[in-house]
């Protein structure tokens, strides 16, 4: 039975994936802040879980859960850096520093941290999976989308760059990059609670779901051992990249 590591568990992508996972006899260790979601999770999905409640920007106490994990739970072969989010929409000039900073800590800086720690055991074994979970917004830029965009754009480039350093350990890495996506909590999220404003950015859309990442996170895994799929960009159908802004305001 393999083991898969996955961040974010508790709801929208995360706990999707962990669906789908526990479905294909996954063994899983699911990490996320809200242990009441995470043990209600475990109780759906009735495959073996270890559960880690955790804010993946805590350094010292995911060095620790990694550190202590079950032997049956110890050797992860798949892991998922799904944990992410974004804060605001505000232009660059009017953000709060304090959002620009939780970003880059959880997107960023968590994202490097675990990697970093579950790595060598992959390497040691000659084998596992690696799957970041980034986002169009790392490949398009829009007004607003600023240092989530950043921050997703240095999980891209993470991603290739881990790919280069362990393919010659048969580790595999892939990278997706979602659009528009609801049935989660992501724009509740990146509007601080306001759930007018959350909706108000589906309205009029089809837009991608949980299940739907959940389903390419799956068919990037069940790849036979030789094929690394690099990257898989999706968006739903209503959605397509804009034409890139000129301001036609000021005279030279």
């Amino acid at each position: 039975m393999k083991t898969a590591f996955i961040t974010g568990a508790s709801s929208g992508f995360g706990a999707a994936i962990a669906e789908k996972f526990a479905l294909g006899g996954f063994r899983l260790v699911l990490l996320a802040r809200r242990t009441d979601r995470l043990q209600a999770l475990a109780k759906k999905i009735g495959t073996d879980c270890h559960l880690i409640s955790c804010d993946v920007r805590d350094g010292e106490r995911l060095r620790e859960a990694v550190a202590t994990l079950p032997p049956d739970f110890s050797q992860i072969e798949i892991l998922i850096n799904n944990a992410g989010l974004a804060l605001g929409l505000e232009p660059a000039h009017q953000t709060l520093w304090a959002d620009w900073q939780q970003m880059i800590e959880t997107n960023c800086t968590a994202v490097a941290h675990l990697t970093r720690l579950i790595a060598p055991g992959m390497v040691a074994r000659r084998r596992g999976h690696i799957v970041m979970i980034g986002s169009v917004a790392g490949n398009y830029a829009y007004p607003g989308g600023n240092v989530y965009g950043a921050t997703k754009a240095f999980v891209g480039q993470f991603s290739q760059n881990l790919r280069a350093d362990l393919s010659q350990h048969g580790i595999r890495v892939t990278y997706i990059a979602p659009g528009l996506s609801g049935g989660s909590e992501f724009s509740e999220v990146r509007f601080h609670g306001d759930a007018e404003k959350a909706a108000a950015v589906y309205v009029g859309t089809e837009p991608l779901l949980p299940a739907d990442i959940a389903e390419c996170v799956d068919w990037a895994v069940r790849q036979p051992a030789h094929v690394n799929i690099n990257s898989i960009e999706l968006m739903p159908t209503c959605q397509a990249s804009g034409p890139l802004a000129v301001n036609r305001s000021q005279k030279v």
